[in-house]
This record gives C-alpha cells, structure tokens and sequence, in this order.
C-alpha cells in the first residue's frame, strides 16, 4: 500500500489566529476546502467536533434543537469544524461568548458560506473570520522570501533577492496550485490534483450548497467560461452568452446563481475596485477583476498544462497574474490590510492596490511576466496613479517571473513573485 508521512508546512496565517485567540470570543477560520482549515485549527483546538462525520453531526444537531448543555461541553478552544452544517451553531456561539465572557473559547471552520449569513449578527467584538487561502509559494517552500511585504511598509528603501524558477517552474507551479495536501506529491500526480477538485465541485459541491440538484455540465460550461475572463472584468452577459452557444435555455439569472455558488464555495474571490481620494475628478470604474481562489482552479477547468502556458504568453499573463492575487491576498490580509484593483475613466490602471483601512497606508502593485517593454510601461502607469492619489503610496511594485530583484531608478521596486512574503 502505497504511503508517505506529510510533514507539516507552517502557515502565515497561524500568528494571526494565535493573535485573535488572546482578544476574541471565537475565531472563524473560512476557505475553500483542501486549504487546511481543519489541520491548522487543530494545531489549536483542545476539543474538535467533526461535523463531517453523520453520526456527530446528527447528535449535535440534537444538542443545538434542545439547547441542551452537551453542545459546549469540553476543553477550550472547542472547534466545530465545517460549523455550517448546523448554521444555528452562530448565533449559540455569540451567545455563549457573551455569557462566558472570556477569550479564546471557540473556533469555527468552514467551506461554505451559509446561505443566510448577510442576515446574521456580524458578532462584531467577539466572532473574528479569517480566509485561509490555498498556500502560498513563501508557504510551499517556493519563494526565497528575501523581499517582504512587511518590511517595504515599514519603509525599506531596496530590495535584494534572486528568483530560483525558471518560466518553466513558474508555468508548473500555476498549474500546480496551492493545495498543501498535494505538496509532497511528484509533479505529475500534484497537476491531478486540481482536475479532481474541479470534478467534485461541480458534480457534488454545487449541488449542496445551492440546496437543489445541479447539471454538472452547466456548472461546468459556466465554470469554463468564468475561466476564460480570468484577470479581466468580463461581464456577466458575456459569460452568458458565451455558454448560451451550447445551452440554449440559459438566462444570466441562471448563470448569477451558479457563480453566486462559487463565491459561496470559496471558489471565486473576485477583486473590487478602490475608490481613493483623488486630485482630479476622474470617475473610478467600478467593475470586479474575475478572480477564482487559486489558478489552478482555472487551469484544470480550461485543461491547460505547464508546456501550454509556455507557448501562449497571453494566456500566461492572465493566470500569472491570478497566481500573484493568491499570493499578494494572502500575505496583505495576513498585515491587516486588502487587495483591491484600480481603474478609472481615463483608461488608468492598476493590477493590485495593498490598502490599510486602519491609517490608509496603500501601494500600488504591477503584475507583467518580465518583458523590459512591459516593466516600462507598467512603471510609468504606477507614476502616473501616485501623481492622481491625494495621499502618496508607501512604495509601488512591480512583481514579476523574472530573476532579480531590484530597485528601479524612478523609486519603484521589481520584484519576481518567487522572493516576496508577507
């Protein structure tokens, strides 16, 4: 029988969960499934309720309609792990935070947004959610981490580093993906390991979380064509139309559903605008940059191998750049800060603004596989934002598959992705 021990790789987001313990209720660690919500939260937990498994959730679902005290009964933290599967378990946990008063008690793992979760108590004071991404390249061991996004806030003026992939390398890891289970895997079965999580989501996911039998070849025409528009503001009418040439009795409500799904799965995390404080009156374009969670989702929809991005460099910029949104969300979220995209009616750009809602520090964020041509052009784009924002960025980047990192004359920093960290 086939076996191998899976050493643990420590995750960023472990000091931010042990941060939130010491001042809060209850943390809720959310994230698409495979990301290694339950394997991180045990690392804390004293009591773990598995609610995947029926027989546990059945006799905790009879403990929650009773309200009997069996429900909260064992070591803290307790963590349920995918909460979701008795929504109730929210507000009882509010609950019971305010009545214990104390910090650390609970936390809470899920893979799926509950359909009724716009209309819950935020829990604001208590309840804290945190996104566990799929790992980033400074998680799998494949960034040298010598340039980080921490010190660049605090003011670094240069940056060193020396980038050890290849386009090659760099192709394969987008394929590959973020999965932390897949991580010891040989190249050939980790790239298997995204089609498999594309076939359960849209034979088996959707289905659940919708509440209502799904075509899976729908999900899969939509999915496909989501795809397509990847690091893109493609509208939802194109996606419509687009898997209407194959479905003819499909109407855009129908196709909101399914990405409404997705969302919900942790499958898309789409990037909204920024809307700064500006010198001039130019109007900030609103639309969201489609997005899914981690690129290999949208390779293995499109069946799309490593050698296949070498040879499309269109195609390779597009997913590269969703690779950098994994990895730059990740880090940001893990600073405190989030990931937004800039675009005005002028036709001014910007792939990723990093912002601080606390103090409103931001930078601005570049995205180009490495071409000089394009580093160029990128650069004057971040000049021309830093002269339109009121308030001035603490540095910009441009991250690129390149091999060096450096500090460009002009004061902006080219970074290749496989040297950054948080």
């Amino acid at each position: 029988m086939y076996s191998m021990e899976r050493k643990y790789l420590p995750r960023i987001l472990e000091s931010v969960i042990e941060d939130k313990l010491k001042s809060k209720g209850c943390v809720v660690i959310e994230g698409p499934k495979w990301s290694g919500k339950t394997t991180v939260g045990k690392r804390y937990a004293k009591t773990v309720i598995d609610l995947q498994k029926k027989k546990v959730l059945d006799l905790y679902k009879t403990y929650t309609d009773l309200g009997d005290s069996n429900l909260f009964r064992g070591e803290k933290p307790m963590m349920f792990d995918e909460w979701q599967k008795i929504p109730e378990l929210w507000e009882l946990v509010k609950s019971e935070v305010d009545e214990i008063g104390e910090r650390g008690l609970f936390i809470l793992t899920g893979s799926t947004v509950p359909i009724e979760d716009g209309n819950r108590h935020p829990g604001i004071g208590r309840i804290v959610k945190l996104t566990l991404y799929p790992m980033t390249l400074w998680e799998s061991n494949d960034s040298t981490g010598e340039v980080s996004l921490t010190e660049l806030f605090k003011g670094a003026d240069n940056v060193y580093g020396k980038n050890n992939h290849t386009l090659d390398r760099i192709a394969y890891l987008v394929c590959r993906g973020g999965w932390p289970e897949i991580m010891i895997d040989n190249e050939s079965a980790a790239l298997v390991a995204a089609s498999d999580y594309v076939q359960t989501l849209i034979g088996e996911d959707v289905t659940r979380v919708k509440g209502i039998k799904c075509d899976p070849q729908r999900a899969e025409a939509i999915l496909r064509s989501y795809a397509r528009g990847i690091s893109q503001p493609t509208k939802l009418t194109t996606i419509r139309g687009d898997v209407a040439a194959n479905d003819d009795d499909i109407d855009s409500r129908t196709v909101e559903s399914y990405l409404t799904a997705f969302e919900r799965l942790y499958v898309i995390k789409e990037i909204v605008a920024w809307s700064p404080e500006l010198r001039s009156k130019s109007t900030i374009r609103a639309a969201n940059i489609r997005q899914f969670i981690d690129p290999s989702i949208a390779t293995a929809i499109l069946g799309i191998a490593p050698r296949d991005l070498i040879i499309d460099m269109k195609t390779f910029g597009f997913l590269f750049e969703s690779l950098v949104m994994r990895d730059l969300r990740a880090y940001s979220e893990c600073l405190g800060a989030k990931v937004y995209q800039y675009h005005d009616a002028d036709g001014l750009e910007a792939d990723a603004i990093i912002h601080f809602t606390i103090g409103g520090k931001w930078a601005a964020v570049e995205v180009k596989i490495g071409k000089k041509e394009d580093i160029d052009e990128a650069a004057r784009k971040l000049l021309l934002l830093k002269q339109k924002v009121k308030k001035p960025p603490e540095f910009m980047m441009i991250i690129t598959a390149g091999q060096t990192a450096y500090k460009r004359s002009d004061g902006i920093f080219v970074v290749p992705i496989g040297c950054l960290k948080n």
